[in-house]
Parts: C-alpha cells; structure tokens; sequence
C-alpha cells in the first residue's frame, strides 16, 4: 500500500497562547497520529517561516507559517505465516497470547516476517480487529521483542475499543517478573516518575521531569539473592521501556537489559549466565481483566520461560 506525499500548510494565528508544534498540528490534522508527526518534525521534514525545526515542544507565536512535509510511505502489508504461536485462551472475540522471547509483535522497519502479527493473520485469517492499521491488525497492547509472557490480541473492533480503553482507565491488571542486578532499599515501592524520549539517544526512554508522559509502576520484592532480586512490577501505565526504564532510574537495572544496563560493571567471577544473559530478564507473568461480551473476570498466569527459570538455578546456586 502506497501514501503519496503531501504538503500541509497553516498560518498559527492566536496572540496569546503558545502552543507546541506538534499538539496545533495534530489537533488540525486527524489522518496521522501525534508521535508520527512527532517522528516527521525530528527527521526534520517541518519549517517554520521558512527555518527548519527539529523540535516538537517548538512554541508557535501569532503569524508563524507552518510547513510540514509528509514523505511518501509505502507499507506493504503483512503475510499470513505458519508460526507457532502459544495460545493460552481464544474465544470469537479476543485471545491471549503467551509470547516467546525474540518475537517481534508487528511488522516494522527492518522485521517485515516472522512477528507475532504474521503469525496472527495465518491462524485467525480474516478475524483480527482493523484498528491497529494494517500492521498491526489486533493488537491491543505491545510487549518488546525481548519480553515473553501474556498480552492480548483484539478479534473485533468493539472488543479492541473496549479493552484499549480498559487499560486507559487502569482497569486491566498486569502483572510483570523480573529480576534485577542489586537489592531494592524497600521491599515495597511506587514509582512515579514521567517517561520521555531519551535527550540524546532517540533510540532509548529515560525519566524527565519537565516533559515526557505520566508513568506509573508499582513494584514488589519476591525474593533477594545475594547480588540480585527477583521483583514483581504492576503497571498502572502503559508507557514504552516503562518497567526497564524505571527500574534504571532507581539503581536496579533488568539483568540482561542491553539499553539500560551498561553502566552496570558485572564482576568476572559471577558465572557466564548470569554476566551474559542474552535478553532483558523480564516476563509478563500474569493479566486479569473484564470480557468485553460476557462481562466475565478472566485471569491467566504464565510460568516463567525456560532461560529464566535456568537464570533462577544459577543465582540460588550462586548465593
């Protein structure tokens, strides 16, 4: 599928309000999300009275002439492929997916096969929800490449609308298993710090104070190893890198993390497994919500993975 590309032009007239760039031409514009003009006006494809701007906080003043260039997209959208998939529940309207590490959830730049998605349209062929576009058909919710456990995928577009809006309200309880290099200084805690993209490297989140987005993530103590922890994570937000991102922040870095750990120095004499972890040690464990049609409470758990349940045997056998 092919977008041509397109020209948009405003003339920002408002003598007292300075508004950010990209909140006027969201609000203006209803065919393309914020955080893709967003991503549009750091590549550099806006001009404002003819000056390039790479800033989506630009303030606008009165009589500012706005340019924003929308190259052309070409999406090819994804083939159905027989990938195993591990289906924890499916009924006509939703299902849940137990999710492997090292699986991509939706087509993009550089993983166009062999995601969830892919994997999705070969078994529910024409049975997935159109809201997330056509590259990401279902898809209620993300989990990152490296994480394992449960999510949910949308059958229908009530469901997908109900359950979206669900997490929105913090109605849908997700429960999260990781384990972290260091000990928490309380074995019960709230962080609430806001999450943004990364000043200097677009490619990460880190925690701002002024900018960013409202994060939540509750956190639990389940057991203390000598040089690590196992901690249990609710979310009451859904931001991305969240978990990792605040686990960071407060000095307890996800083993494995190779985003947010690199300032961690592993000793030479912890064994291989555990200096050499080849993915974030993080596994959506379990998730409870309401059914969109029945109204029912429904509740899945899912055992930790077998490389997480080995990274369990090393550090009791390292204590």
């Amino acid at each position: 599928m092919n977008n041509s590309s397109k020209l948009f032009e405003f003339l920002y007239k408002d003598q007292t309000l300075k508004l950010r760039v990209d909140s006027f031409i969201s609000a203006n514009t209803d065919q393309y999300s914020r955080s893709y003009i967003k991503k549009l006006i750091i590549d550099g494809f806006l001009s404002i009275n003819s000056q390039s701007i790479n800033d989506p906080s630009f303030k606008l003043s009165n009589g500012d002439k706005i340019k924003l260039f929308i190259p052309e997209i070409k999406i090819d959208k994804p083939e159905p492929q027989n990938i195993p998939i591990d289906i924890v529940y499916e009924d006509e309207y939703l299902l849940v997916i137990n999710k492997t590490a090292g699986m991509v959830v939706h087509p993009a730049p550089g993983n166009f096969d062999n995601t969830l998605v892919n994997a999705l349209l070969y078994h529910c062929k024409n049975s997935l929800s159109g809201i997330g576009g056509v590259l990401r058909p279902g898809i209620v919710h993300r989990l990152d490449k490296d994480t394992s456990g449960l999510m949910l995928v949308a059958k229908d577009d009530y469901s997908h609308r109900y359950l979206s809006k669900a997490i929105s309200l913090k109605k849908i309880d997700r429960i999260y298993t990781t384990f972290v290099w260091g000990v928490p200084k309380r074995n019960e805690d709230t962080i609430n710090l806001n999450i943004g993209r990364h000043p200097k490297d677009r490619k990460k989140m880190s925690v701002v104070k002024e900018k960013g987005r409202l994060a939540i993530t509750n956190f639990k103590l389940i057991k203390k190893y000598d040089i690590a922890s196992e901690i249990e994570c609710s979310l009451k937000t859904g931001r991305t890198h969240q978990i990792r991102v605040h686990m960071s922040h407060i000095g307890l870095p996800i083993i494995g993390d190779q985003l947010y750990s690199k300032r961690i120095k592993v000793s030479r004499s912890f064994p291989d497994l555990l200096r050499k972890f080849n993915r974030q040690a993080l596994h959506s464990k379990s998730i409870k919500f309401v059914h969109p049609i029945s109204k029912k409470i429904l509740y899945f758990n899912s055992i930790l993975p077998e490389d997480m349940r080995i990274l369990v045997n090393e550090l009791e056998n390292f204590t």
